[in-house]
């Protein structure tokens, strides 16, 4: 049995001279076991999702998607890998994606466990639909330019 592998905290100095892609193309390769190749086929997913997505690196290393706000972040512990989407309890699941962080009334999250499939094409839909709630919201706001 292969022990899982810590990924190490980037320093602020790393995080201050890297890109926030590189420092998750760093975690990923970090990770060096199930949980980093389960995060690049997420980004991966996201990013077919929604092609405008700016990727960024916050809290001392965590991965996060954005698009006129976050969508969502990707948080790899040693059990799970974690989709957290912002403003999930907002969004519509019909596939029955959120398995955690149900209680919350603004946050949802997915946890993703070793030998689980993910729902394709279930978790694009929420994606989009996450831009689009974000989207809606920076429009209301005003001084914002579109």
């Amino acid at each position: 049995m292969r022990k899982p592998v810590t990924a190490k905290k980037s320093s602020a100095k790393e995080a201050g001279t890297a890109s926030p892609s590189k420092l998750i193309d760093g975690r990923i390769k970090e990770l060096g076991d199930w949980r980093g190749e389960m995060l690049a086929r997420i980004r991966g997913l996201i990013k077919q999702a929604d092609p405008d997505v700016v990727e960024a690196w916050k809290w001392r290393g965590v991965p996060v998607w954005e698009h006129d706000g976050i969508i969502c972040t990707g948080e790899t512990y040693k059990e799970v890998v974690k989709l957290t989407f912002a403003k999930g309890a907002a969004l519509a699941d019909p596939a029955g994606l959120f398995n955690s962080s149900l209680d919350g009334n603004v946050r949802r999250a997915i946890d993703i466990r070793e030998g689980e499939t993910i729902d394709e094409k279930a978790l694009k839909a929420l994606i989009r639909a996450a831009v689009e709630l974000n989207a809606s919201k920076a429009k209301k706001k005003p001084g914002k330019k579109p």
